[in-house]
């Protein structure tokens, strides 16, 4: 899977597409992945990198939704629930289980808790992750070392699932490319196109790398843009109302020494209503998520202080040792796609997850949803948008569908566990030479050979695209991601064939972005 080879496909695609999908996170990367696979001639277009945006930036959890079992939505977490089996189930080698540790210091959390968590695993069934119990005072230590001991009485285990979100993301655009679907990063749509009837029947788009600007037609067109959903439909419609109300959600990311076991923190209510959590996660702790509106999103939103006060305030409250900003490694802000209230006249929504709209203009815009649910979020896309085009009608498969990379036992390969059957070739790369398999920084395990991987293979056509998201050392630690921006540069530019200044050009970019991440 190689950009040069997804640009000549397009270039030389004579006829109308089936699909076209604007936007290359993991909702339109998963209406690639299901149109595709029923045999639709499908082309994706995403102005920056996939997953640049929201789908990079999760808490990194497959989950049911506790908070939404608490909340009554009992069909919505068994939705989730099931979706999160099917994932395990289609890339074992990125979703695994993680126990969640609920600690209690007042009587009543014990009983209370440990009889929710037990409805949210007899809810899934045959797609349970694992039995949920009450810990003694003993047994919530042993899990986690590092827990305020004072007023400590006990807690309650249950399981859900973890993965790596960016990776996921590049092994479902992988996925699509091999079921014929065209993907195209750093190609923005800068026109809509409208046939005779006044509907929405292309896009004009330009290739950020060459400049070269061109129509395609489709039958049908769908905006999965999350965040910046409501600026296509612009587009097509100037006068359209207001679909989204973005929220932002911050992480911070510590050194592992603050979670050491193997068991996350589930803290059930904090200050704000949310849940927050902290989780061991390639070998850090991560701890989050906030929820702050904002007016208008951004390709990378900066974290406010107060949402960095609110969760080292949160993470002391349940740490031996609280958190100080000098402990913080790197900060990372993502923004949901969250649906205006007060919308449901002009939409059809098929799930309470996530919003299927049609404007007047015959764009189908789908937003809202998570991670977890992403497959059935394209599947419901799918059906009502080959509904509007009138396509042949033709069944979901993606239920067992593998995903690329899958691999029943990843763990055998250690650091490149995340890439599944690809790290064979990744050894492969490392035995043909040596200087490939060393560490680009001492504390990140990434290697040459997997910057050589993500530029061949993976799309990758920046330094941030491989230090962001085919690895993720700028969500682990900013500074070490800037101390191996020259490295990845180096060994990038003679790929893709880019003169003497680029790797100058790129370091400086890179470390420039880096900064709000410190």
């Amino acid at each position: 899977m190689n950009r040069p080879d997804q640009v000549a496909r397009f270039r030389g695609h004579a006829r109308p597409w089936d699909v076209i999908v604007i936007g290359g996170g993991a909702t339109g990367v998963g209406i690639a992945v299901d149109a595709a696979s029923r045999g639709y001639d499908v082309l994706l277009v995403e102005q920056h990198d996939f997953g640049k945006g929201t789908s990079s930036r999760s808490t990194k959890l497959v989950h049911g939704g506790v908070r939404y079992l608490e909340q009554g939505n009992i069909s919505l977490v068994m939705e989730a629930l099931k979706e999160r089996g099917l994932l395990r189930q289609n890339a074992p080698h990125l979703v695994t289980n993680l126990a969640f540790v609920v600690p209690n210091y007042d009587w009543w959390e014990a009983p209370f808790y440990g009889l929710g968590l037990k409805v949210y695993n007899v809810l899934a069934g045959k797609y349970g992750f694992g039995t949920s119990e009450v810990l003694s005072r003993e047994e919530t230590l042993a899990r986690l070392p590092t827990i305020k001991t004072e007023g400590l009485r006990g807690g309650v285990v249950y399981y859900d699932g973890q993965f790596d979100d960016a990776r996921l993301l590049i092994n479902l655009a992988a996925t699509a490319v091999e079921q014929g679907a065209t993907l195209l990063n750093y190609t923005q749509v800068v026109g809509l196109l409208k046939g005779d009837d006044g509907f929405v029947d292309g896009v004009i788009v330009r290739d950020v790398e060459d400049g070269d600007e061109r129509p395609a037609r489709a039958c049908v067109v769908i905006n999965a843009t999350g965040p910046f959903a409501d600026q296509v439909r612009r587009m097509a419609d100037p006068s359209v109302s207001k679909l989204i109300a973005p929220s932002q959600g911050i992480h911070l990311v510590f050194d592992r020494s603050f979670l050491p076991g193997d068991s996350a923190i589930m803290v059930p209510h904090t200050r704000d209503g949310r849940v927050m959590f902290a989780i061991p996660w390639h070998g850090h702790t991560l701890v989050g998520t906030t929820d702050t509106p904002i007016d208008e999103p951004s390709p990378e939103p900066r974290a406010l202080a107060s949402e960095i006060d609110f969760i080292l305030e949160t993470a002391g409250q349940y740490l031996h040792t609280p958190p100080t900003r000098a402990d913080v490694l790197s900060i990372f802000v993502g923004i949901r796609p969250l649906v205006r209230s007060g919308d449901s006249r002009m939409t059809a929504a098929l799930s309470r997850d996530h919003t299927i709209h049609i404007d007047a203009s015959g764009l189908l815009t789908t937003t809202g949803g998570k991670w977890t649910t992403y497959r059935r979020m394209a599947e419901d896309t799918v059906d009502q948008a080959a509904d509007l085009a009138r396509l042949p009608e033709r069944p979901c498969v993606t239920r067992d569908l593998n995903i690329h990379g899958f691999h029943r036992h990843a763990s055998t390969f250690g650091s490149l566990a995340a890439y599944g059957s690809d790290a064979v070739e990744i050894q492969h790369l490392m035995r043909e030479d040596p200087t490939l398999a060393t560490p680009l920084h001492a504390a990140l395990p990434y290697t040459g050979a997997e910057v050589v991987w993500a530029t061949r293979e993976e799309l990758a056509r920046t330094v941030e695209d491989v230090l962001a998201r085919r690895t993720r050392a700028l969500f682990l630690n900013a500074r070490a991601a800037v101390a191996m921006a020259p490295a990845v540069a180096a060994l990038m530019a003679p790929m893709l064939g880019r003169d003497d200044a680029w790797p100058r050009e790129q370091v400086r970019a890179f470390t420039e972005l880096a900064q709000q991440y410190r």
